[in-house]
């Protein structure tokens, strides 16, 4: 898959590349590409499903670096600057990782080796799914602008809510997943590019303290905190990135760069994805002497995508001599076991789990269960038809009871925050 792009500038030029923002459209740049233009020729991408283009969803930063370069191989472009913001920025790092050879110069605007929290990000994937991106959108300009900003520029912020609005869901949904996943923090020292990190002095959602994680563990980078602005630095302070821009890439890029054509091979078609993996066959039994490893580590990880750090955490910290084996024993058994299968993806387990608990009255359960399932993709909707089938098998109490609980947890979960 490739990406939706333009090119702006002299076809002659070394090639300059500026990545969006979550929720945001390649005119994000239009400030900074008519000095940009003056040396280089910019290429500006969409992601997935943003400003028309197609909605084919990604769930890895990494995935979205892979489309860019496979974009990048397509018009014969071999060594490239490149520029991003948010999550335009991790893939920036990604790029930097993947492909050092080719990424000739680095800037990061309002970028983190780290998002927050996964839970955070999934949670807004839960309201997306619910709700639409009505909400999401409505909330853009206090996370993008800072307070004078807003107050004196309506029409920019206007334009930054449509921008969200007629984003594809599904394809903010799994932005939202890679976010959640994005974690460099121990690979920052393997980035070899020179760096420049660019932060808003007003950012809550990437805040300077981010950037300075960046600039510690990137072996040849430098700082760049820009008074009055928050996150979508491009757009509230142009004239001040612009600058910052031009000064960087004329000076950390070591003379033109010579654009190669890159032979693309012919890709067999590949049939599409499916949200439901092929039922595998049984992996072979380990040679006699061999030791399986231990699935602790791994049902921690699905544990905690599934149930959410929060939940994980609260159950740690009350577990006692009396139930910390019995915590262990779910973690290794029910989750390292059970959920890290490949036979079934993790919205059937929801689904299974959820008629299962409501058909034995295992209502505390079902309640945390809810949840997980509105992380793993199931919609209220969803939910929904889960309990009314559950009420023609298992029991017209029990799915009474079920909807009640499932009820208050979906209202509790896709409220506005």
């Amino acid at each position: 898959m490739t990406l939706q792009h333009r090119f702006d500038g002299p076809e002659d030029a070394p090639v300059l590349v500026l990545g969006p923002s979550l929720g945001t459209t390649w005119h994000m740049w239009d400030r900074q590409v008519p000095e940009l233009t003056r040396q280089w020729r910019v290429l500006r991408y969409d992601l997935p499903g943003h400003g028309g283009a197609p909605a084919e969803p990604a769930t890895a930063t990494a995935e979205l670096a892979d489309r860019l370069l496979a974009t990048l191989d397509g018009l014969g472009i071999d060594s490239f600057g490149y520029a991003g913001c948010s999550i335009g920025g991790a893939i920036g790092t990604q790029l930097a990782l993947r492909a050092p050879h080719r990424v000739a110069s680095l800037a990061l605007i309002s970028t983190s080796a780290r998002y927050g929290t996964p839970d955070e990000w999934r949670q807004r994937g839960v309201i997306v799914r619910a709700n639409g991106l009505g909400q999401i959108a409505h909330g853009a300009p206090e996370r993008w602008f800072a307070d004078a900003f807003r107050a004196t520029q309506g029409a920019i912020v206007e334009w930054a809510v449509q921008m969200v609005r007629t984003t594809d869901p599904g394809c903010y949904i799994a932005a939202c997943e890679a976010m959640a996943a994005h974690d460099l923090r121990d690979e920052l020292a393997r980035i070899a590019v020179p760096a420049l990190v660019i932060g808003g002095a007003e950012d809550p959602v990437t805040p300077p303290a981010d950037a300075r994680v960046l600039v510690a563990g990137i072996p040849d980078a430098r700082l760049a905190v820009v008074p009055g602005a928050s996150h979508l630095v491009p757009v509230e302070q142009p004239a001040a990135v612009t600058d910052l821009l031009v000064r960087h890439f004329g000076t950390a890029w070591a003379g033109p760069q010579v654009l190669v054509p890159v032979p693309v091979p012919v890709a067999e078609p590949v049939a599409a994805p499916v949200s439901v993996a092929a039922p595998t066959a049984p992996e072979p039994a380990a040679p006699a002497g061999e030791v399986r490893p231990d699935p602790y580590d791994a049902g921690m990880k699905v544990r905690r995508e599934v149930l959410g750090d929060a939940h994980v955490d609260r159950a740690g910290a009350g577990a006692d001599e009396f139930t910390e084996d019995f915590q262990e024993f779910i973690t290794r058994y029910a989750w390292g076991e059970i959920w890290t299968r490949e036979g079934l993806d993790r919205r059937t387990r929801s689904v299974i789990t959820l008629t299962a608990l409501a058909s034995r009255g295992h209502y505390d359960e079902l309640a945390f269960h809810t949840r997980a399932a509105l992380r793993n993709g199931l919609s209220p909707a969803e939910i929904k038809e889960v309990l009314m089938h559950t009420a023609v098998y298992c029991g017209v109490p029990a799915a009474n009871s079920a909807f009640a609980v499932a009820q208050r947890v979906i209202q509790e979960e896709t409220a506005p925050r």
